[in-house]
């Protein structure tokens, strides 16, 4: 069930991509007995919930517009996933999924969608639905395209979580780059006023 906004109270989110931020990305994750979840992301989104951030997923699931797998699979591993969250003491806001893609889409799923990162419709989607301030919101993703959605809609610290030693916040326009999940703690300490 997802939670709903309290009226008239603006909200900061702590917006998390799905493959490569939540779980190990082993390409077009869509069972459980492939979903890996990443070191430390309990413990961030624990912490982010002390600081009374809302949490919420921006995923581009592709592999739905190629038929490599069906809505319903997302949904129920979606199911599964908020469930083990819940059991950490974590409950996701909404979870957000973009199954189109412009050029390998079949079908109805071949469009250029607004919703699809690099695109910031989804994040868009959310602010609208919970009254988010994106300023005081953060932004955590594997991907230059992640990046660049929290830029477009108006997020001001954007993490990109890398593996790799080269990778710099120049080469992405992110706020920095962290190398492991738990370092974005560092940053929610930073951005959230003191009460």
């Amino acid at each position: 069930m997802n939670m709903s906004a309290e009226p008239n109270k603006s909200n900061r989110a702590l917006f998390l991509d799905r493959d490569g931020v939540i779980n190990v990305d082993h390409a077009y994750v869509h069972k459980k007995s492939d979903f890996e979840f990443i070191d430390g992301i309990f413990e961030l989104c624990r912490y982010a919930i002390k600081l009374d951030y809302l949490i919420f997923v921006v995923t581009n699931q592709a592999g739905i517009g190629r038929g490599y797998y069906t809505e319903n699979d997302f949904h129920e591993l979606t199911d599964w996933m908020c469930d083990i969250f819940r059991t950490e003491g974590i409950e996701i806001s909404k979870v957000y999924f973009c199954p189109f893609h412009p050029v390998h889409g079949v079908g109805h799923y071949k469009v250029d969608s607004l919703f699809r990162k690099p695109e910031p419709g989804m994040l868009l989607q959310a602010v609208t639905e919970f009254n988010i301030d994106v300023a005081s919101s953060i932004l955590i993703g594997d991907k230059t395209t992640d990046i660049q959605a929290g830029i477009s809609a108006g997020i001001n610290c954007n993490l990109m979580l890398s593996h790799s030693a080269s990778e710099s916040s120049n080469q992405t326009n992110a706020t920095a780059v962290i190398n492991n999940i738990s370092q974005a703690k560092e940053f929610l300490k930073k951005i959230t006023p003191k009460q």
